[in-house]
């Protein structure tokens, strides 16, 4: 077929044998936009593919001496720079993290006061995610967890489904960054489902684990079991990469610790108090002085004890702190509310993320090119040899956790994975267990800090850190030593499938699933069981239904009715996002009407492999076809896809 010479000619019979020849005088035929439509097609791999980054400069061989010197000179100075943006990248997480506690520290400290909402376990875990994405830190918001539950205001049990929700708040910094890819699209298809198969690990596992435990209290009763049968004792937790990153935070902002611990635990006095810390340097000093109590019995003894015209006296000793030397950050004389010294921070420190995040991105790709590329993707993405091969999942997990132990941040780490995720250095089968032990790695760092508590309250914090880490062991049973149940793999490629064709849905799933979501449920727990119950139940029967019809369309249509087989019996806005994205096209469009630019993107169009609608319309803008050659072409179309 390949061999035949078919002439130009206008007629249906020609043009179906110019398909199927793949001539090269096909290239000028009338219907040039339909064999480009099919090679796009055939040559299309798969989008999860890692790209080969080519190597555009002069080979190492080809250079002198003077070359040389300045290639390593040049390479050595992209390493500096490299880590010097990382450093700054970790430092502003830290800054963003201490900017989210001043804006809604103490609003987060008032929403764990309120038991009787707690006592629902729904209301727990949304209050759990809710409070991680104020403050921005999921060490943070367990920290007043464990605070609490050593001040005996809140119980272990009330506690298990607070630190489930705070594991799900502590994923959405990975998804923000993954935003910043967003100009291309097939970096950000692969970026955005490397940061999201955190999110639906975290998610799937609660839906499991939490129904589990209001059932069973199984994370409560293994962990308690295992706090009674060691005889742990008090230690010190560790300060790892905190030794290089303080000096640098601690001179932009300093935050009281005593404050957030005195509102988690509802003290009245931090009201009225600000969490940025003055003074570094402080002692205590007790002296004996008369204090007035309201009768006999609460004298320290008898004999510093009198009575005169009603009003009883004693003498106790009292302490009271003194301060010695301030604290020398930026904002330790500047009269500011928390909340402007937070919106300044919080506006700064996402400046320095957003930039270093991109200049991060621009420098990993300048250095992973050519051999430097082929390495460092075998040495991540490579299997063991068989029948090992299984092991190297394994392996990345506890990498994860010991990356993450060191550095002591889950979001530090995730975040800076997603770079390399989004330029394809690291594959999503490789990022998903690196991401799982990124879990494990911050629960261990959070088992060693609890270990530093006062004998009284060390068994308490530690069950709760305990109950962490079993938490994310249990959801790594459930999701990955089987292939099958790998699912958030496949859940985030079908998200970064979409979210490459509508990019403002990435925004959309944001909203919706960190914000909208936990707030619908926490709505619905305020107003009772009953009403949860009633709503809820009817909405996630809907989705279960909606869920095993979709994987029936796909795996087996025969067994559904006939209408089921496909959606086209709904209104088309119900089942395609296709109306909503020009809706959103158009509302964008109006919004920058007046730029040059977006009238150049609105003038050409959109080239994705998933938008094969706006290829197809291209046959139609020959004018000189006529309508039964028109017609021939469509049905050329779809018999190339049958």
């Amino acid at each position: 077929m390949d061999s035949l010479s078919v002439p130009q000619s206008g007629s249906p019979r020609n043009k179906q044998l110019e398909v199927h020849s793949g001539s090269t005088e096909f290239e000028k035929s009338t219907a040039h936009s339909t064999l480009a439509l099919i090679d796009d097609e055939a040559q299309n791999d798969d989008p999860w593919n890692l790209p080969e980054l080519q190597d555009t400069g002069v080979p190492w061989s080809a250079l002198d001496t003077k070359g040389k010197v300045l290639r390593v000179l040049e390479a050595v100075g992209k390493i500096v720079l490299l880590v010097a943006f990382l450093y700054m990248f970790i430092c502003s997480l830290d800054i963003l993290s201490s900017a989210f506690q001043l804006v809604g520290g103490k609003a987060a400290g008032d929403i764990f006061q309120d038991n009787a909402v707690l006592a629902n376990p729904l209301a727990g875990l949304v209050i759990g995610v809710l409070v991680t994405l104020l403050v921005q830190s999921s060490s943070t918001s367990s920290s007043i967890v464990v605070s609490m539950v050593s001040s005996g205001l809140l119980t272990v049990q009330l506690a298990v489904p607070i630190i489930m929700g705070t594991n799900i708040g502590t994923s959405v910094t990975n998804t923000l960054v993954a935003m910043t890819q967003a100009g291309d699209r097939s970096v950000f298809r692969r970026a955005f489902a490397g940061a999201t198969v955190h999110d639906f690990f975290n998610w799937l596992s609660v839906l499991v684990l939490l129904p589990l435990e209001v059932a069973t209290g199984y994370l409560y009763e293994v962990t308690k079991l295992i706090i009674t049968s060691f005889n742990i004792q008090s230690g010190e937790a560790p300060d790892l990469l905190n030794v290089i990153t303080d000096p640098l935070t601690d001179a932009i902002i300093m935050l009281d610790k005593d404050v957030i611990s005195m509102i988690a635990t509802g003290d009245p006095a931090a009201r009225n108090m600000s969490l940025i810390k003055r003074w570094c340097k402080t002692f205590t000093n007790t002296t004996l002085t008369n204090v007035t109590v309201p009768g006999p019995d609460n004298c320290t003894s008898p004999s510093f004890c009198w009575t005169q015209d009603n009003v009883t006296t004693t003498l106790k000793n009292v302490s009271r702190p003194v301060n010695i030397e301030k604290c020398t950050h930026l904002f330790v004389n500047i009269n500011l509310s928390d909340m402007a010294a937070g919106l300044i921070l919080l506006a700064l420190s996402l400046l320095v993320l957003c930039t270093c995040l991109i200049l991060i991105v621009k420098l990993l790709n300048s250095m992973l090119k050519g051999q430097v590329a082929t390495v460092i993707k075998k040495i991540l993405n490579t299997d063991f040899p068989f029948p090992f091969g299984w092991v190297t999942g394994y392996l990345a997990i506890l990498v994860g956790a010991g990356m993450t132990f060191v550095v002591q941040s889950s979001s530090v780490f995730t975040s800076a994975i997603t770079p390399l995720v989004g330029i394809g250095v690291i594959s999503i089968q490789r990022a998903y267990p690196l991401s799982l032990g990124s879990n494990i790695g911050t629960t261990t760092t959070a088992i060693l800090a609890a270990m530093a508590s006062p004998p009284d309250t060390l068994e308490n914090s530690l069950q709760i850190a305990l109950v962490h880490f079993l938490f994310n062991i249990s959801g790594i049973i459930l999701w990955y030593p089987i292939p099958f149940t790998r699912i958030p793999i496949r859940l985030a490629k079908a998200l970064g499938n979409i979210t490459a064709s509508y990019r403002w849905f990435a925004v959309v799933y944001i909203v919706c699933c960190f914000f909208i979501l936990p707030l619908f449920v926490f709505s619905l727990s305020l107003a009772g069981w009953k009403v949860l119950v009633g709503v809820g139940v009817p909405l996630l029967v809907l989705l279960i239904i909606i869920i095993v019809v979709n994987v029936l369309q796909k795996k087996k249509p025969g067994c559904l009715p006939a209408p089921l087989r496909t959606w086209d019996f709904l209104p088309l806005w119900a089942h395609s996002l296709e109306p909503w994205d020009k809706v959103v096209g158009m509302c964008t469009a109006k919004c920058c009407c007046c730029c040059k630019c977006c009238q150049t993107v609105e003038a050409q169009p959109d080239t994705d492999s998933l938008g094969k609608n706006r290829k197809h319309s291209a046959v139609y803008d020959n004018h000189a076809m006529s309508d039964d050659d028109k017609e021939m072409d469509l049905n050329e179309i779809k018999m190339t896809h049958l």
